[in-house]
């Protein structure tokens, strides 16, 4: 019988390098589908252009052995380089962009401005009626920002994913 502690889910932020060629998201994003498993943030970029690299950063949830399972999956895949875990093997920082848009006037209006500052959030676009604002942070600090934008007119929110790096020399390469 397990114990508690095997049963216990856990954010993973997992970095993929992989080649840069078509399908490959496909087969990853397959990969997760077809075994049930939950992708929360998902971005892929192109990091090296001389060796057709693309990275890939994932967060998902899941008991440690669910994890360890995901990992091994995405390791033979073909394209794939190399499989990080980053928040095991040590330090690293991870970041999210977010456009928020607030519909208003009058007093929601500079309330919305007021928060923005305080949340060190940049204003990139404004009307007499609304205002859009960039944010870049932790998930929470994002979320604790849309939560306090709702009362105040929140109309749409656009946000990238994490995207995560090791702190250090530590690098992902193939």
């Amino acid at each position: 019988m397990p114990s508690n502690t095997d049963l216990t889910q856990r954010t993973a932020t997992v970095a993929v390098l992989v080649e840069n060629e078509a399908g490959v998201l496909a087969r990853v994003i397959g990969l997760f589908s077809g075994r049930g498993y939950n992708i929360e943030s998902l971005t892929v970029a192109p990091v090296d252009d001389e060796k057709r690299l693309s990275r890939i950063t994932v967060v998902t949830t899941g008991t440690d052995m669910v994890i360890e399972q995901i990992k091994a999956q995405l390791d033979r895949l073909v394209p794939v380089h190399r499989v990080s875990d980053l928040g095991l093997e040590g330090p690293h920082l991870v970041r999210e962009l977010a456009l928020i848009k607030v519909v208003g006037r009058g007093e929601n209006r500079m309330e919305a401005l007021r928060l923005a500052d305080a949340f060190r959030a940049r204003v990139v676009d404004a009307t007499p009626e609304s205002a859009v604002f960039e944010m870049t942070g932790s998930a929470d600090k994002i979320d604790a920002f849309i939560a306090l934008m709702r009362p105040l007119g929140l109309a749409e929110v656009s946000r990238t994913g994490a995207v995560a790096i090791a702190r250090g020399t530590r690098a992902l390469a193939a």
